[in-house]
């Protein structure tokens, strides 16, 4: 049985829901749903999905760096939007930090996230292997 590693971002809500940020089994590596907090707590880019889109990807990279792992590795992205019409801006983003390794991925419109500022929350799934 593989052993388990975890890595936290010290967001309050972590303790509170009980949660990692990142979850490495083995050579699979999960990251949690990520939203476009910004560096004030504060929801990023209200009512800018490209922007709320791209703070969730600077996020998941910067998580992934600390625990080592190459954005490279990313195998599986899910979009979790509130307004699929929006989708070429959430793609956009997407596309900027994974056009040279694109990973599969789906986008999905659910009625609405934790917050009603957010407009995305994005999960990640890499492998080392």
């Amino acid at each position: 049985m593989s052993e388990f590693k975890r890595f936290f971002s010290g967001a309050p809500w972590e303790e509170q829901v009980g949660y990692s940020r990142i979850l490495i089994a083995g050579e699979h590596v999960l990251v949690s749903g990520t939203a476009p907090i910004g560096a004030d707590g504060k929801t990023h880019g209200v009512g800018d999905p490209y922007e709320q889109a791209r703070r969730c990807f600077e996020i998941i990279e910067d998580s992934l760096i600390k625990a080592e792992v190459p954005l490279a590795k990313v195998v599986r992205t899910r979009m979790f939007v509130t307004d699929i019409s929006k989708w070429e801006s959430f793609g956009r983003a997407h596309k900027e930090f994974f056009s040279e390794n694109p990973p599969t991925t789906s986008m999905i419109e659910v009625s609405r996230l934790i917050d009603p500022n957010m407009m995305i929350e994005v999960e990640v799934e890499a492998f080392l292997g």
